[in-house]
């Protein structure tokens, strides 16, 4: 499993069968090459995390943060333009590329909805996505840093993605 594919389950709302999963999810870290220690560590702390709490508690913190707080929102085009109009060709060029791809967006969620985002971020290699993902890097900051103010525990895991959304990875 991708480590994009792997956020994105942890950044879904949360069901059951993510809990029932806890296990293959602890393995999957603990074996993944692709994830450097820092990495492992906010995914291994954010695991720990769900294992800790019922799935109505998980779920009612998850619409509590992200649902409910303008400034945690997953829909990333909502960071850049609010509810203006210019957000709906933005949303239908993201629609366009995942078509490009021959990828098939959920109908029940927007195409910028950051799981949905890292879901095609894992389609694409290592480099493509780095690069997929840079377009919203500030995004990315802004979101981890909003969420390190509310002492979320998600934060450890937006501050994943804002350091792999950089094209300065591909210089190292």
């Amino acid at each position: 499993m991708q480590i994009y594919k792997l956020l994105s389950a942890l950044l879904d709302y949360p069901k059951q069968e993510l809990l029932d999963h806890l296990p293959e999810l602890y393995d999957l870290t603990e074996r993944c090459e692709e994830v450097d220690e820092p990495e492992r560590h906010a995914v291994l702390g954010f695991l720990a995390h769900l294992q800790g709490r019922t799935l109505t508690e998980l779920q009612a913190d998850y619409v509590q943060t992200f649902d409910l707080t303008a400034e945690h929102s997953l829909h990333l085009t909502h960071h850049l333009f609010g509810d203006d109009n210019n957000r709906g060709p933005a949303l239908i060029d993201l629609g366009e590329l995942y078509k490009d791809y021959g990828v098939e967006a959920v109908e029940s969620e927007l195409p910028d909805y950051l799981p949905l985002v890292l879901e095609f971020a894992a389609y694409l290699d290592d480099t493509e996505a780095m690069v997929f993902l840079s377009d919203a890097h500030k995004i990315f900051k802004v979101l981890t840093d909003n969420l390190k103010k509310a002492g979320s525990s998600y934060a450890g895991l937006l501050s994943i993605i804002e350091g792999r959304a950089t094209l300065t990875r591909l210089a190292a």
